[in-house]
């Protein structure tokens, strides 16, 4: 019997084009999520959060809000793909269906390119295409995701869990 570590993540010298990435677990939205992000991020579009208003609209019900959607399709693919760097960027973003609270969302990554930073030795900058997937396999998202990585040899050591002590 032993201690397991968490999942490390993913290094640059792990990284294929072609590689394909799913979210292990998915995320079903709520009418709180949607509300909550969209007023932390002072979105007071009617369309996310005055369901009488949203009910008078062609979609019926309140649409999730953008941003967010974004946000959680990142977040879903982190595991995957940048644990252990940062974020570049994104970029192509487009929103073929709306996603609405009650949908559960996952997230799809393909590497598309993959190349050595040339400003920071040991790093290497990854770039997927990532989709958001509604539960009945609807695309909600579509975008380019941009993120930088160290190789293992450079990346920071890992050890930051606490030794226990006794009081």
């Amino acid at each position: 019997m032993g201690t397991e570590r968490s999942a490390e993540g993913r290094f640059f010298e792990d990284f294929s084009v072609g590689d394909v990435y799913r979210s292990a677990t998915g995320r079903t939205i709520t009418d709180a999520d949607n509300i909550q992000f969209s007023l932390l991020t002072a979105n007071t579009n009617p369309i996310h959060i005055d369901a009488h208003y949203a009910s008078k609209t062609e979609f019926g019900r309140p649409l999730v809000n953008s941003t967010m959607t974004i946000a959680i399709v990142t977040g879903l693919a982190v595991p995957q793909t940048s644990q252990n760097g940062f974020a570049l960027g994104w970029d192509d973003v487009t929103l073929p269906a709306p996603l609405f609270a009650g949908d559960t969302l996952y997230a799809e990554s393909e590497v598309v390119d993959v190349r050595a930073s040339r400003s920071r030795p040991g790093w290497g900058i990854v770039r997927v295409r990532q989709r958001g997937i509604k539960q009945d396999g609807t695309i909600v998202l579509v975008m380019t995701r941009t993120f930088m990585v160290p190789t293992r040899d450079a990346a920071p050591a890992r050890d930051v869990f606490p030794t226990p002590r006794a009081r």
